[in-house]
């Protein structure tokens, strides 16, 4: 006799414990109430939650309970920072280019009248002197080629070869950070249009890989990546490099930042 395939639905499960299927459907609609008011209770919360972050008295332009947390993210970055702890270098044939941001660079620009002017440290209530400089005073400085990765807050990086001078040569050959026996805090570095601005602890400036660099992959900046002179600073985020430099200035209350003014960690490093 030929035996034919069983292609029948298997059995459902039976009810657990023997409960009736309106017993059940009981039983799961209390679960899903319940579910629905829990899940509201959390939303409203979360909402309450950001409402009151969001109408809290302001610190630098940041809500309180956010600066507070951008300062402890700031203090960690600066207690990890060591004038000895370098920036990992890659080969110069892993450099790669990216264009991205051009807050300060849009107005056009004349690079050979191009000028850095350089605001010397004055204790309070001493003048402070100016000092300007051309492309080739930096370029007569030591000159510095390297390789490191530029990272972006918005979580992306590249292999980027820089070079330019060492700031901290810089310096050493125009002491402009110091004056009668003390040192400044901070250094103000600012767009030749004044509308992109960065923050440095002097200790971050002076470090070995910071520079001010005139020349990337190879070629002398373009105007998109900050002719003719830029900051580089590695073991900071990219929202740190500024490009074209216009304005430097020795200082011990800590400078404006463009985007810690926008809620970002004021230090940046990485």
């Amino acid at each position: 006799m030929e035996t034919r395939p069983d292609y029948s639905a298997p059995p459902l499960p039976e009810s657990p414990a023997g409960l009736l299927e309106a017993d059940v459907a009981r039983q799961a609609a209390g679960r899903s109430r319940r579910a629905f008011i829990v899940g509201g209770l959390a939303a409203l919360a979360g909402v309450g939650g950001w409402r009151w972050l969001l109408t809290r008295p302001t610190d630098d332009g940041t809500p309180w309970p956010f600066r507070r947390v951008l300062d402890a993210n700031g203090r960690l970055s600066q207690a990890y920072f060591r004038e000895a702890r370098l920036a990992p270098t890659f080969p110069k044939a892993m450099a790669t280019t990216r264009q991205n941001g051009n807050i300060g660079l849009e107005q056009s620009f004349v690079t050979a009248d191009w000028r850095m002017r350089v605001q010397a440290y004055a204790p309070a209530g001493a003048p402070a002197r100016v000092q300007e400089f051309t492309i080739d005073d930096i370029k007569a400085l030591p000159r510095v080629d390297m390789t490191t990765e530029l990272k972006c807050i918005e979580g992306w990086s590249i292999k980027v070869n820089w070079v330019g001078a060492r700031f901290s040569d810089f310096l050493e050959k125009y002491p402009l950070a110091t004056a009668g026996g003390r040192a400044a805090r901070y250094v103000s570095v600012v767009t030749p249009d004044e509308k992109y601005y960065v923050g440095l602890d002097l200790s971050n400036a002076v470090h070995p890989q910071t520079l001010l660099c005139y020349e990337m992959n190879g070629q002398p900046l373009t105007g998109a990546h900050g002719a003719p002179l830029r900051l580089v600073t590695p073991l900071k985020y990219g929202i740190k490099h500024l490009k074209r430099i216009g304005t430097i200035a020795f200082v011990d209350e800590r400078p404006a930042d463009f985007w810690a003014e926008q809620g970002y960690d004021w230090d940046s490093g990485h």
